[in-house]
């Protein structure tokens, strides 16, 4: 397993920072590998999963989450299987100000053959660390309303 950790102070509570990071409908507006994602009707919380459809070039793989921790506004954890394994943890904190700290951290592994096109695809575009900070700053953007 490899990890990540990216994190960047916002303009913006906690509970608005959660409001966006939290849902991954949004995953689509902050990485152009992410396709589509299918969320249960039932909403998100522990034990709550729901699927990712991930594109390298022209392969697509569909990925499955699964929600392990869940404390709004504070913490989410989720675990991801497929061609990418992966435990993600986001973290809020409260800063004075009304201003957040957003941390996020990836422990990932590509799985397969079409894992290791996956990973050879990350490397291409800079790697999983580059992925990640444009990931975070992309949430940081759609939160300060830029």
């Amino acid at each position: 397993m490899t990890t990540v950790e990216f994190s960047v102070e916002i303009e913006a509570p906690p509970d608005r920072v959660w409001e966006v990071t939290s849902d991954p409908g949004n995953l689509p507006h902050w990485d152009k590998h992410i396709e589509r994602v299918w969320l249960p009707s039932s909403g998100l919380g522990p034990g709550a999963r729901y699927s990712v459809r991930m594109r390298f070039m022209t392969i697509r793989a569909d990925v499955d989450a699964e929600v392990l921790e869940w404390e709004p506004p504070w913490l989410a954890k989720v675990r991801l299987s497929g061609l990418l394994d992966a435990t993600v943890t986001t973290t809020i904190a409260s800063l004075p100000f009304d201003r957040a700290l957003l941390r996020q951290e990836a422990e990932y592994s590509f799985k397969g053959p079409l894992g290791r096109f996956g990973a050879m695809s990350l490397a291409a575009v800079g790697g999983a660390h580059l992925a990640l900070r444009h990931g975070v700053l992309s949430q940081k953007r759609e939160i300060e309303g830029e």
